[in-house]
């Protein structure tokens, strides 16, 4: 999730976050983040597979703003029905 120069937050999915995140920078990502300017990364889950991960980001974009920022500071109090995933890694 990436916190944006507007306060508001932008969330997707990637395989390769430094190198999506420099695109947004860049302009060359969303236009979402074109026109709001993403400032930096706020809050990272990994998963095994890309269903998961869509699975993940739908279930992240309804949450509100309130939601979406404690669930970047780490804070779990607002994010009844939520948890961190834990990070899984393919062998």
């Amino acid at each position: 999730m990436l916190l944006c120069n507007d306060g508001s937050y932008y969330t997707g999915y990637t395989s390769n976050v430094l190198s999506r995140f420099q695109r947004h920078k860049k302009g060359l990502g969303a236009r979402y983040t074109k026109m709001r300017q993403p400032k930096r990364i706020v809050y990272l889950e990994s998963f095994v597979t890309r269903r998961a991960a869509m699975r993940r980001e739908k279930q992240v974009k309804v949450l509100s703003h309130d939601q979406k920022r404690d669930l970047a500071g780490g804070r779990k109090s607002m994010l009844a029905g939520y948890r961190r995933r834990k990070t899984v890694r393919a062998t």
